[in-house]
């Protein structure tokens, strides 16, 4: 059996891989896959195929464009979730902020450098029409959870998270949104080592076919918003508003896709130049 270790954020946007995998798919393949939770985000999925710890990652298109670019040897092999993300901004409960623009010149929490919640204060910056050099200030916190003690403390001022997961912080009174910023994207992509794509390629197909087939028809799974309410703790209106904009893809991303991208974080200096499709992408 060929031991396969993939990683990914422990949000709703995963569950189809839950669902596989508790159902054996894999395994009737001769395919030993090992999911690995990242509450630390892109960031930390980067380093992981960087590091050889994981040889897959579900992980923010943005993010894992940068980190190709910076030499991280892999490829995107698909979109995962066609939409965009849509980043809920967050600022304390008890915060005097109440508007977007409050937070010109305040500092950011973000998971770390390179994360989603630190490519995407850049996007929201520049959506406001803010000087990139002097109105953007970050504080490293990790995770949600040094975000909520972060913010609580008054470390850091605001934070960008996944509107959905955040929204249960917004409900029992640990955070405020002060608004939204979806990510001019589609949000998540499948990334794979190249080392692993060049010896296993007929594994990384099946894997591939497997998760396609239930996203294909992730939202004619009976029940599915009761289900996915009860495993993340989210109220069931929420999670049927979520899933009414969320469509996931069993596609390669193209070549407009990955050319805006590059245009976006080239302007606002995340990454130094653009690259070849090739050299991001690899069609199986």
């Amino acid at each position: 059996m060929k031991q396969v270790n993939i990683g990914g954020v422990p949000e709703h946007f995963n569950l189809a891989w839950y669902l596989t995998l508790k159902d054996g798919e894999y395994k009737n393949e001769g395919i030993n896959l090992r999911w690995h939770d990242y509450y630390g985000g892109t960031g930390a999925m980067c380093k992981a195929l960087r590091n050889k710890d994981i040889d897959i990652a579900v992980i923010l298109t943005e993010g894992i464009v940068k980190d190709i670019i910076a030499g991280n040897p892999s490829k995107i092999v698909q979109t995962f979730v066609q939409t965009p993300l849509i980043w809920g901004i967050h600022v304390a409960a008890k915060s005097n902020y109440k508007t977007i623009n409050d937070l010109k010149g305040t500092k950011a929490a973000i998971s770390r450098y390179g994360s989603g919640s630190h490519l995407m204060a850049y996007i929201n910056a520049e959506n406001n029409q803010w000087n990139l050099d002097n109105d953007l200030n970050f504080e490293v916190i990790k995770n949600l959870d040094g975000a909520v003690e972060g913010l609580t403390n008054e470390v850091a001022d605001y934070f960008l998270w996944e509107k959905f997961t955040t929204k249960p912080l917004v409900d029992n009174g640990t955070f405020r949104s002060v608004g939204n910023c979806p990510s001019p994207w589609p949000c998540f992509v499948i990334a794979v080592r190249e080392e692993f794509i060049e010896n296993n390629e007929t594994e990384l197909k099946t894997i591939l076919d497997i998760i396609n087939n239930t996203t294909a028809d992730f939202k004619d799974i009976p029940s599915i918003d009761k289900t996915i309410a009860n495993r993340y703790e989210q109220k069931l209106e929420d999670v049927q508003e979520w899933l009414t904009l969320t469509e996931w893809s069993q596609e390669v991303i193209d070549k407009k896709t990955i050319e805006n991208v590059q245009n976006k974080l080239l302007k606002l200096n995340i990454i130094p130049n653009k690259v070849d499709y090739n050299t991001l992408i690899h069609k199986l």
